[in-house]
């Protein structure tokens, strides 16, 4: 099998554009600081899980925002979402990244137990799938893993909503594909999640905010 693109789906960490659902709890600029440590979280695992090429596709683009400021690791691939819903932005990104045939894991920057391992077993699966899913405790998902692309996988998906994951699992069996499912993680979206965040980020959040679970 060609190594496999991970596919990295991320806003800057800027406030008031990113993480909104979480700036009761944490602030315009809270939200954006915690936003930018998931940013890093996430393009390590993806670097350290050695799978393959690892792309940013980027809102803003790299024409409007600077993105050298944030000091990410180097040996990043970038690109920009450009417009339109966030199946619209997934779907281009997904369509680029399989053109030449090789698989692609998508995935966002808003679970940081999503980590190198759980990248590596979501790319081995699909030697022998045509799909791999880690689904969101929440009705999402963390990561969509494709063989090859299928526009449907992106059109008209009730994005933000606990059917995610449900309806992306019916449509890809309408497909006759064959899909392999990890266990669920956790999203970090809304103040109640801020407990799962792992150790050292939740010792970071203000005191009332960093019991667990």
């Amino acid at each position: 099998m060609s190594p496999v693109r991970i596919v990295i789906i991320a806003k800057a960490p800027i406030p008031g554009f990113c993480k909104t659902r979480l700036i009761p709890a944490l602030g315009a600029t809270g939200a954006a600081e915690l936003a930018h440590r998931m940013l890093n979280v996430a393009v390590n695992a993806a670097l350290a899980s050695d799978v393959g090429p690892v792309e940013l596709c980027v809102s803003p683009g790299l024409d409007e925002y600077d993105w050298s400021a944030l000091d990410l690791p180097g040996g990043l691939t970038w690109s920009g979402q450009g417009i339109g819903d966030l199946g619209a932005r997934m779907a281009r990104a997904a369509q680029r990244a399989t053109s030449d045939g090789a698989p692609v894991v998508l995935m966002g920057t808003d679970c940081p137990s999503l980590d190198s391992g759980m990248l590596r077993r979501a790319s081995a699966a699909l030697l022998d799938h045509d799909a791999s899913l880690i689904p969101a405790e929440d009705g999402g998902y963390t990561l969509l893993g494709l063989q090859r692309f299928d526009e449907t996988l992106f059109e008209h998906m009730p994005w933000s909503t606990p059917g995610v994951a449900a309806e992306t699992r019916r449509r890809i069996a309408r497909l006759g594909w064959r899909l392999c499912e990890l266990p669920p993680l956790h999203d970090i979206d809304e103040p109640q999640d801020l407990p799962r965040l792992p150790a050292a980020m939740r010792a970071e959040l203000p005191a009332h905010l960093r019991s667990t679970p």
